[in-house]
C-alpha cells in the first residue's frame, strides 16, 4: 500500500484530469469509448482481445485519477 500511495503522489492531479478527458474518453462522438466498452461488459459483449485492450487503455486514466483522490483523502484523514 505504501508504494501505491507513494506512486500516486508523484503524479500530478492535473496530468491525470487532462488524460482522463483525453484519453480516457477519446472518441467523443458518438459516444466516449470507455462508456461504450463497459457497456459490451456489463451486457456481456465484451468477447474480443481487442475489445478488452481497448477497455484497459481508455479505463487506465480514470482508475489512476481514482486512485490519486483516494491517496488524497487518506493522507487527509492522517492528519
Amino acid at each position: 500500500m505504501w508504494i501505491m500511495s507513494k506512486l500516486f503522489s508523484r503524479i500530478p492531479l492535473s496530468i491525470l484530469i487532462v488524460l482522463c478527458l483525453t484519453l480516457g474518453l477519446a472518441p467523443f462522438t458518438p459516444e466516449p469509448h470507455v462508456w461504450e466498452k463497459l457497456r459490451m461488459l456489463a451486457s456481456g459483449e465484451l468477447t474480443r482481445a481487442l475489445d478488452g485492450f481497448d477497455l484497459l487503455l481508455h479505463g487506465a486514466p480514470w482508475l489512476l485519477l481514482i486512485g490519486k483522490l483516494l491517496s488524497l483523502y487518506q493522507s487527509r484523514s492522517r492528519e
